[in-house]
């Protein structure tokens, strides 16, 4: 079996745990900065799928005092971001190529987002684009955006 990815071990780890999840997820924000301007919460983490939620704060809010839609864009390229390194075979890299996102309600209230691939993720010799997609739904259920993130994925290199 092939080694496990790192950010997988560490949610085996710490992930039971309502604590572990908020240990985890300040992690991932440091790792990679930019996502901890949302404040976000990874809430599950498995090949396959990730979800994660953000709660209305200020700092996430527009003019019109709902969650505004780069923080929605955030959300969802977190989660697809991650779900992507988990479930990608070791031998295989990856990194964001673009996005299309769909604004499809005002974003009120805590936000969740869940990420999948649509397609299976594969070794290949050569490069490919792979589309992850991602709901983002209020605390009712509405599904206020959605966004197909599109991968680009890649052999790694062999060590040196």
């Amino acid at each position: 079996m092939a080694k496990e990815v790192q950010a997988m071990q560490l949610w085996r780890r710490l992930g039971g745990s309502p604590f572990g999840r908020w240990l985890f997820t300040r992690i991932v924000c440091f790792k990679a900065p930019y996502f901890a301007s949302i404040s976000p919460l990874i809430t599950r983490l498995e090949p396959g799928r990730c979800d994660a939620r953000l709660r209305p704060r200020r700092r996430v809010r527009n003019h019109i005092g709902t969650v505004h839609a780069i923080a929605l864009c955030n959300l969802a390229e977190l989660c697809a971001g991650l779900v992507t390194d988990v479930s990608i075979p070791r031998d295989m890299r990856w990194i964001p190529q673009d996005m299309t996102v769909r604004y499809l309600a005002k974003a009120n209230g805590r936000i969740s987002a869940s990420a999948r691939p649509s397609t299976e993720l594969r070794s290949a010799a050569e490069p490919y684009a792979a589309t992850i997609a991602v709901a983002l739904t209020d605390d009712a259920g509405k599904t206020v955006a959605s966004a197909d993130i599109h991968m680009w994925l890649s052999p790694r290199p062999p060590p040196t």
